[in-house]
């Protein structure tokens, strides 16, 4: 039986590192992007491999489309055609709308809906029945903040999630009938160091009790549960759905 592969954008640290050890150990190869975090990156190589499986670090800016689709010929070589792509890559940011200049807002444009863009482009040339493939799954990495507005200063934020919802949305019945399913996932509250940006992990924590019905945090492992269920034969039925995993907020 052949091993599927998996390639995780963003992979190096939080939600995304585990969403790739996870894969390792539930008999995935897996392709695990970073932008710059090498080191980070090659340890989650290496806990992948130490627990059996086979990994490789995919260095690229998933928001530049030249540089994606190199890290997908590389992925080719090392493992052949792809089964799943995980979506991961993002970046929070915070500014009010009145101070919003071009850089700050196309960076995180970049970061979190045009990196979806593009890897999707590559995987779906690479699943699609009718380009030849055997078919797939995407699952895409979206947020509450996209129905709440996120915290202050997180409109940008908050807009690139809207996106990848709709994003999701349109895909799935873009390659319904390819054999490829899509999907997202909204995580809410989840204990990383990307929520450095809005004062750390202990007002995050704060937060979480006074604004979640079960009153805690998530956890990276609860959100990679639930992607690497949507990547399996057990979810067959599951096309254009998105997910929240938030404790009910």
């Amino acid at each position: 039986m052949k091993q599927p592969i998996m390639l995780v954008t963003g992979a190096s640290r939080g939600i995304g590192a585990e969403i790739a050890k996870m894969a390792g150990r539930s008999g995935y190869k897996v392709g695990v992007n970073f932008h710059r975090s090498e080191k980070d990156a090659r340890e989650v190589v290496a806990e992948i491999k130490d627990n059996g499986s086979s990994a490789v670090a995919l260095q690229a800016d998933v928001g530049d489309s030249a540089q994606v689709a190199k890290m997908f010929e590389r992925m080719d070589a090392e493992f052949g055609t792809l089964d799943a792509l995980v979506n991961n890559a993002g970046m929070l940011s915070k500014f009010n709308v009145s101070a919003t200049e071009i850089a700050p807002l196309s960076e995180v444009f970049s970061a979190n809906v045009f990196s979806a863009f593009y890897c999707s482009r590559e995987a779906v040339r690479r699943m699609s029945t009718a380009h030849g493939g055997r078919g797939g799954v995407i699952v895409n990495m979206s947020s509450v903040a996209a129905r709440t507005g996120g915290l202050g200063g997180g409109a940008a934020y908050a807009a690139t999630k809207g996106a990848m919802d709709s994003f999701t949305l349109a895909l799935a019945k873009e390659v319904a009938t390819e054999g490829i399913r899509v999907n997202a996932i909204r995580p809410g509250l989840i204990a990383t160091e990307i929520h450095n940006a809005h004062g750390g992990l202990e007002q995050m924590e704060r937060l979480a009790k006074a604004a979640v019905p079960l009153a805690r945090s998530g956890s990276v492992t609860e959100v990679a549960e639930v992607a690497l269920w949507l990547a399996s034969g057990a979810s067959s039925y599951v096309h254009g759905a998105i997910i929240d995993v938030s404790g009910g907020r």
